[in-house]
């Protein structure tokens, strides 16, 4: 019988199954982690609500949590990531439900989400807190049934503390994506290479003696920078933070205000979390085809309701790329609608990286079902570290790579206080 689901067109079920299985090609932790589920069903029994970019990685993930036991229900977490020939997969082939279909509206993403929650999760797996958010706001009736959560993201790690710090965070969640083998790689090799992907595919413009800016250095702004940088750009780092602006300069990188940096880029990417980074005063200052992307996890980072009201006309000159013109005749390019540039405009980051994060996503699921709320309250958790450690394991060894251990000795010296120099 076939599950309840809202994807576009389920005919390219077949499509997505192969684009799915090229992915898990390249995911061995994954592999690892779906057959110790298969034998030890962690979640078995569990209802489990997904709010996650509908991706061949993430639909590798849903394969082992239903491995695992879960019946497992799956939204969007942005309505342009959707790739709607793993949608019908999943759905056709592997009898998860899926409510998602790129390029939907804002009402019909929230149906989504309300679609997954009707199946009375009791974990959640979140990226950027949108299915939280509606827990606690619209559907507090489920909350006393859920053990607990993941959030996948910088930006639903950030909502979720300051539902912690304000007393109304319902139940424990933990922050995945601060897993060093989460944002170690995921967010700095996986964004800085799916980032550079999805603007050269959106423009097929140059990088290369270009001036490239970027908002933000964090993890996510390390790996951008370096990418550009590799293909040959002049990087120009903002930030606010003083320590990850002197860190941006100690890397080699030219870091000075938005303001200034608003009259020499040729591309702005922001990557901080945060929103109105690029607004109407930089408007005025940016040149002729000055091209302006995103690669934070919301569509605010670019203050487009500025824009659109500084433009005498705007048009979409490429699928991607839509073009601001403004009365004195320049033209401002924004790729994906201010939205993901990476995901709207590309594929997201690659699986071998996707690998970690989700095997992060599969083993605190299946800690949470196992010890849900039991001696903890309702805050932001950390990944286990034995968790942490068990990934990188699993990883270096589908690489080849064998590393060292530490002798009695080596241990004894390490616990102790009394031998020094």
């Amino acid at each position: 019988m076939q599950v309840p689901a809202d994807v576009t067109n389920l005919e390219l079920a077949s499509k997505g199954r192969e684009r799915i299985e090229w992915a898990a090609q390249a995911m061995p932790v994954l592999a690892s982690i779906e057959e110790d589920f298969k034998k030890e069903r962690p979640l078995e029994g569990v209802n489990l609500g997904a709010c996650l970019h509908v991706t061949t990685e993430t639909g590798r993930l849903m394969q082992v949590l239903k491995a695992g036991g879960a019946r497992v229900a799956l939204c969007a977490s942005n309505p342009l990531s959707t790739q709607d020939d793993v949608a019908a997969s999943l759905v056709a082939h592997d009898g998860i439900s899926v409510f998602a279909r790129r390029g939907e509206d804002r009402d019909t993403y929230f149906r989504h989400i309300h679609a997954v929650l009707d199946i009375r999760p009791r974990l959640t797996m979140d990226d950027g807190a949108d299915l939280v958010s509606t827990i606690h706001t619209e559907r507090r009736d489920l909350m006393d049934g859920i053990l607990g959560g993941t959030e996948e993201t910088t930006t639903g790690v950030i909502r979720l503390r300051s539902m912690a710090e304000k007393g109304v965070l319902g139940y424990p969640i933990i922050a995945v994506n601060d897993a060093n083998t989460k944002h170690l790689f995921d967010n700095r090799y996986g964004t800085g290479q799916s980032t550079v992907d999805g603007i050269i595919r959106a423009t097929n413009r140059l990088l290369a003696g270009s001036t490239f800016v970027v908002s933000g250095y964090g993890w996510c702004g390390r790996g951008v920078a370096m990418r550009a940088s590799g293909m040959g750009a002049r990087v120009i780092v903002t930030e606010v933070d003083p320590l990850r602006a002197l860190e941006a300069v100690m890397d080699g990188y030219t870091v000075t205000t938005m303001d200034e940096a608003a009259a020499v880029g040729d591309f702005f990417c922001t990557v901080t979390g945060d929103m109105h980074v690029l607004r109407r005063e930089h408007f005025h200052k940016m040149k002729d085809g000055a091209i302006l992307c995103n690669s934070g996890h919301f569509d605010v980072e670019i203050d487009l309701p500025a824009l659109v009201d500084l433009a005498v006309q705007r048009k979409r000159i490429r699928d991607e790329v839509e073009e601001f013109l403004l009365p004195d005749g320049r033209r401002i390019n924004v790729l994906a609608e201010g939205r993901l540039v990476n995901l709207a405009a590309a594929e997201g980051h690659p699986s071998s990286v996707m690998d970690m994060s989700f095997a992060n996503q599969a083993l605190c699921a299946a800690h949470l079902a196992q010890n849900g709320r039991r001696g903890g309250k309702a805050q932001v958790l950390p990944v286990p570290v034995e968790i942490d450690r068990k990934i990188a394991r699993i990883k270096l060894r589908s690489m080849g790579v064998a590393i060292d251990s530490l002798t009695p000795e080596q241990e004894k010296y390490l616990s102790s206080w009394e031998m020094g120099t």
